[in-house]
């Protein structure tokens, strides 16, 4: 892609994503913008072995950015980082098309993997803030992860995960979750854990306030019959 078709292009995906913009010549001051334009031409120096080199340049990218996109991963049409500080994309990740990532999101590594070490995130998946997604399985495409989640293993396509660790907790045929970039109104399972709690509490005190009144009866019953 060229370098002009490059920047309109992310003109476009920046404006779509981003209410706060209100111009395209806002778009350079971003650190997202410049992170994902360096990444792209140090991945094309790591692909011919300049490995010096690409790292060179996402490192001094990283510094001035915040946002550290390893040269080796392989990065889809249409990323969008929102913000960016603290974002870190590892070697051997693997991101489809119009992935959103926000602020502190990590696609890293467990440790105790060789070769595939890092996450494969499917088309238009949606990485909340905070969150981390450790270890080489794979995000199915149209699928969210909520704020601060830590997810360990694999996601099904269109699913909606939160919690540490994280949890599927709904599925449904969302085909372009990117449009909806509501970080905030995700299912809450420590919440539904609790309303189940208190359900299945209620149920115990209404067996139980049954079986007294059972109770109850039965030794009403036997004074009558003592009266006679």
């Amino acid at each position: 892609m060229g370098l002009l078709k490059y920047i309109k292009e992310e003109i476009e995906i920046i404006r779509d994503r981003d209410p706060a913009i209100k111009s395209n010549m806002e778009v350079f001051l971003y650190p997202s913008f410049k992170a994902i334009m360096w990444y792209r031409v140090a991945h094309k120096l790591y692909l011919k072995k300049h490995y010096f080199l690409a790292r060179y340049i996402s490192q001094k990218t990283a510094r001035k950015t915040g946002i550290e996109i390893h040269p080796g991963a392989k990065i889809g049409r249409g990323l969008f980082i929102d913000h960016g500080h603290g974002v870190v994309i590892g070697e051997t990740a693997v991101l489809g098309e119009n992935v959103t990532l926000y602020q502190g999101v990590t696609l890293g590594g467990t440790g105790k993997e060789q070769g595939k070490r890092h996450p494969t995130l499917g088309d238009n998946v949606m990485v909340s803030a905070g969150a981390k997604v450790l270890g080489s399985f794979t995000v199915g495409s149209n699928s969210k992860i909520g704020s601060g989640s830590v997810v360990v293993s694999e996601v099904p396509p269109n699913s909606t995960v939160v919690g540490v660790p994280g949890r599927v907790i709904k599925r449904d045929g969302i085909k372009q979750p990117q449009n909806d970039l509501n970080q905030v109104d995700l299912p809450n399972p420590n919440l539904m854990d609790i309303h189940e709690l208190q359900r299945e509490n209620k149920e115990l005190r209404d067996i139980l306030n049954q079986f007294m009144n059972h109770i109850v009866r039965m030794e009403r019953k036997e004074n009558k019959n003592e009266d006679f």
